[in-house]
């Protein structure tokens, strides 16, 4: 049980002995949609306002996060071959071959490796190997890029895999906003659950969230399939299926947040050598799309995911109770509230 007086340093040490992830690699997050807790300038777990209810992730992240050492450098340079063919020429023998130079951009917070898992200490082991790459045969492997846990985490997912930058939410919600406006036949209020205008209101708030109508809008607008893997039921839905497109991206979700997929030329490589745009049709991108589904298998039997249909929430604004994520998302829509706890 933790006491009011316990200390950060306690909390964190007993994480340390539940999950096996060093404390200082250790990342909470806090709410409904997660958020990341800063634990700096706090001696004990009263300062943290921990309400009765409270869902809290831990995760690992992927460079420390307290003491103990600087964070790695990181770079929004991403997906820089523009051929999948430049990746297979790709092996651990040959080394990879040098990538094009990106523009500098403002660099993002530290990012962890692997994804929350949401209601279970056991995820973060070190036996999660296999819930952050599939390996290939020819030595490449399907990684897991973790986004950002906010609002915008299906945003800049998206950027990720389609332009390598994990910071286009603002202008990607934009999109969605003309997008809509655009195409008043498709997305009328029958279909967004309230009038165009106010959904367009709605989504470019930054505290809220997307979802299929966003997939399918931004499918569009970069005339390319995603497929989004779903880790709690191991669907694969495509978004621009219909459509001639030629390149293909992947995204995952966990009922609660996207992370990125993408193909690295062998486990641990950098970002920066990341291919996430794939050829569709090809031999090789069906390959690509089973090691990602031997991810999502992994992932599904560690339990990296929240069943958002049967759990129960409270609004932190106004008190109400709610039943999964519809009646969240339906709460949020009309009130604007968007700081939910589970209880």
């Amino acid at each position: 049980m933790l006491l009011r007086e316990t200390t950060v340093t306690e909390l964190l040490a007993r994480l340390e002995s539940l999950t096996g992830v060093p404390a200082s690699h250790l990342e909470i997050l806090t709410g409904f949609p997660p958020k990341a807790l800063s634990l700096e300038g706090h001696d004990n777990v009263g300062a943290l306002h921990f309400r009765h209810g409270d869902l809290l992730t831990v995760r690992r992240a992927g460079a420390p996060v307290r003491g103990g050492g600087a964070a790695a450098p990181s770079s929004e340079a991403g997906a820089p071959s523009s051929t999948f063919e430049e990746m297979h020429a790709m092996s651990p023998r040959t080394g990879p071959r040098a990538a094009r130079p990106q523009a500098p951009q403002a660099p993002p917070a530290p990012c962890a490796p692997a994804a929350s898992g949401v209601r279970t200490l056991a995820s973060l082991s070190s036996a999660e190997d296999e819930t952050r790459e599939a390996r290939m045969p020819d030595g490449t492997c399907v990684v897991r890029r973790v986004i950002e846990s906010d609002n915008s985490c299906l945003f800049n997912a998206v950027g990720y895999t389609m332009e390598g930058l994990r910071y286009k939410a603002p202008v990607l919600r934009q999109v969605i906003v003309e997008g809509v406006l655009a195409d008043p036949l498709t997305w009328d209020e029958a279909v967004l659950g309230k009038a165009p205008v106010d959904y367009c209101a709605w989504i470019d708030d930054p505290h809220h969230w997307g979802g299929a109508i966003e997939l399918s809008i931004l499918s569009k607008q970069y005339k390319r399939q995603i497929a989004a893997f779903d880790i709690q039921t191991q669907r694969m839905d495509v978004y621009g299926s219909d459509q001639d497109y030629r390149e293909l991206v992947m995204v995952l979700y966990d009922g609660l947040h996207y992370d990125a997929l993408a193909v690295a030329p062998y486990p641990g490589a950098p970002e920066d050598m990341d291919v996430t745009r794939l050829p569709v049709g090809t031999a090789r991108t069906e390959e690509v799309l089973a090691a990602a589904r031997r991810l999502v298998r992994a992932a599904h039997e560690a339990r990296q995911f929240t069943d958002t249909a049967s759990f129960t929430l409270r609004c932190g604004r106004c008190g109400q109770g709610l039943k999964g994520e519809k009646e969240a998302v339906e709460h949020a829509k009309a009130t604007g509230h968007s700081d939910f706890t589970e209880y």
